[in-house]
């Protein structure tokens, strides 16, 4: 019969290595073919998935009395609902089996670093302005928290981390404590305590230095906050009512921070400029590259009154005349350069501001699909109306207003869709 483990990660996170017994094995799955199991011990130092805080890895090596060793890779770790803990391996151990448990010591520190990060982030933005964490997730790249409170700008930001640091610099102790249920409503209830854990009994309580942060927490944390090591934001959203906070701390920092530097130095190499000029640079280049599509815009402009011109002067040939009204539809040829679904609706607006023609129908080819373009003089169609409804019978989509619509369309359904319009158009005349 399993019971519930020791657990040494309470109030040894620094203990990475451990001598256990096996307690109880249950196969939980298959994987290609291969067994899965899980294995109970009467004490562990393996951090089960729990508060935001992803489980340890590493190993179970067990010895036979021939001095034969047996490595179980952990893979995984989780508590089920009687607090017993399972660890997640593709070996077997039988149970009454002695075996010595090896904690990743790499991912371990990194997992104490983010999460002490944290409690020291959120009790920061809540002392100084007001924002309540209420969710954390510690991912594989990032770490992040959900606050809830007045929306903070860049520049306050800025102030937290810099508070944080200066926290981090002054090494303040991490504690741990157990106090009573009754103990931790008052406290509670005097403010002390932010939450309460959901369980019953013994109430772990982790602090950080004097009143820089009291709470309830059986994660894993450094022993001074100078081991979380420096501690950057690395973005804010807005996710339905809160806002989203992205940090990194310690190692992860460090990593970020040499990336970030790296990337500038390839952007600084790419702009000719030193790194202080990046920003510039950048600047400079925007404002070309708005000055060159105001320029290729106004050319695609006269470009566009060219071609209308020419194709009302052949519209004899590629069109249906009927009495008053000219009627008009032609593919362009992607391969022309500029030739795209803008220009495709500044070619038919053309055709029908400064041409004889009544009705324009414009399509450009694009990867996957077909853009179209209906355009039409004042009273002669409802573009946005006619090219909806006929698109929804050829497998497309599109709308727009009376006078101009656009949309898409199967490549090869152009054709029915130009003497769908035509046909539509000659009924109303």
């Amino acid at each position: 019969m399993s019971h519930a483990a020791e657990r040494i990660y309470y109030d040894e996170p620094w203990t990475l290595e451990f001598t256990a017994e096996v307690t109880a094995i249950r196969e939980v799955a298959r994987v290609d073919g291969r067994q899965v199991w899980q294995i109970a011990l009467d004490r562990t130092a393996f951090y089960p998935t729990s508060g935001g805080q992803p489980n340890d890895t590493g190993k179970l090596t067990a010895t036979a009395r021939s001095g034969a060793s047996l490595d179980a890779p952990v893979t995984d770790v989780e508590e089920d609902e009687t607090g017993e803990v399972w660890h997640t391996t593709s070996k077997p151990l039988q149970e009454g089996t002695a075996v010595r448990g090896t904690v990743d010591s790499v991912r371990r520190r990194d997992h104490m670093q983010q999460h002490s990060g944290q409690h020291l982030l959120s009790a920061v933005l809540l002392r100084d302005f007001d924002a309540k964490t209420v969710s954390f997730h510690l991912g594989e790249d990032l770490s992040t928290i959900d606050l809830d409170g007045p929306a903070l700008d860049d520049a306050q930001f800025d102030q937290a981390v810099t508070r944080v640091n200066d926290v981090i610099a002054a090494a303040l102790p991490f504690s741990i404590r157990y106090v009573d249920q009754a103990e931790a409503e008052a406290m509670l209830a005097a403010g002390v305590l932010r939450k309460l854990p959901p369980r019953s009994g013994r109430i772990r309580i982790v602090e950080i230095g004097e009143g820089i942060d009291t709470n309830s927490c059986g994660g894993t944390h450094v022993a001074t906050t100078a081991q979380i090591g420096p501690l950057l934001i690395r973005g804010t959203e807005r996710v339905r009512n809160t806002m989203r906070l992205s940090f990194v701390c310690g190692d992860r920092a460090m990593r970020a921070a040499e990336a970030d530097f790296h990337l500038l130095k390839t952007l600084s190499q790419a702009l000719s400029t030193g790194v202080e000029a990046i920003a510039a640079s950048v600047g400079r280049l925007q404002a070309d590259s708005k000055a060159t599509a105001k320029e290729r815009a106004t050319l695609l402009a006269e470009l566009a009154s060219l071609e209308a011109e020419r194709m009302a002067s052949r519209a004899a040939e590629l069109t249906l005349e009927r009495g008053s009204i000219l009627a008009l539809t032609t593919r362009l040829d992607p391969r022309h350069s500029g030739r795209d679904a803008s220009y495709a609706k500044a070619l038919a607006s053309s055709l029908i501001s400064t041409t004889s023609v009544a009705l324009a129908l414009i399509g450009i080819a694009e990867p996957e699909r077909m853009a179209v373009v209906l355009a039409a003089k004042p009273g002669v169609a409802d573009c946005g109306t006619l090219l909806r409804l006929t698109l929804e019978t050829l497998g497309g989509r599109g709308g727009g207003g009376k006078d101009l619509a656009q949309g898409a369309m199967p490549t090869d359904r152009f054709d029915d869709l130009a003497a769908t319009i035509k046909a539509q158009v000659s009924q109303r005349d």
